[in-house]
């Protein structure tokens, strides 16, 4: 079995760096190598995630471009995974892992997305604007923000009484179950990337439930 090598991204909790060690703790993804979890934080407690799971962390300055591509090469990683990172990564990093750096995002891009849209800024943003459906997009990372091409997306209804932190809670679920099936299908050579659009062969068995969606 040929193993992916990927650098998890980080700069707070980790809960999405947890949906995936819990996906390779289960059997889920046995093609994933998690081989570092690289934080622009010293006190993200994802650190402590990482460490607890075996993982070697690393705590990186955003504006250290040379010390961050140096430790990537150096880890021989093969998948860049932004889990909550909130730097926006340098064009020199972007360059060299064309295609092989994943960003999670929590709403429905190319909607309530690129600068200031992060966290909980987002579900107020949404709830502000009176949007029935909002969700979750795994997409590549390119120069811009928010940009790249979308590899999945997962639908989650704003019920009319949602605070930000009740739509938080949703969709932070969408987050994990996307995140999970688009690194699995990365690892599984699955992922087809084209010009510009991307896809994953044999889609249907990446099909998550949707909640209170339509089509």
């Amino acid at each position: 079995m040929s193993l992916t090598n990927i650098s998890v991204l980080i700069s707070g909790s980790g809960t999405n760096l947890q949906a995936l060690l819990d996906a390779q703790e289960r059997g889920d993804m046995p093609e994933a190598s998690f081989k570092l979890v690289i934080s622009n934080a010293a006190g993200a407690f994802g650190l402590e995630r990482a460490n607890k799971a075996g993982v070697e962390t690393k705590v990186i300055s955003s504006k250290d471009t040379s010390f961050l591509l140096k430790v990537l090469r150096e880890s021989e990683t093969e998948l860049i995974v932004l889990a909550g990172y909130l730097p926006i990564l340098p064009r020199a990093v972007t360059d060299e892992f064309c295609g092989k750096i994943l960003n999670i995002h929590p709403s429905l891009i190319p909607s309530f997305c690129g600068k200031g849209y992060y966290g909980i800024k987002t579900h107020q943003a949404v709830i502000d604007a009176g949007v029935k459906i909002t969700g979750a997009t795994a997409h590549f990372v390119d120069a811009g923000v928010d940009t790249g091409m979308i590899l999945i997306q997962e639908a989650v209804s704003v019920k009319w009484d949602d605070t930000p932190q009740s739509l938080q809670r949703r969709v932070l679920a969408a987050e994990h179950r996307i995140l999970v099936a688009a690194v699995k299908a990365f690892t599984e050579n699955r992922v087809v990337i084209s010009e510009n659009h991307c896809y994953i062969e044999d889609e249907m068995d990446l099909l998550v439930n949707m909640e209170g969606a339509f089509l």
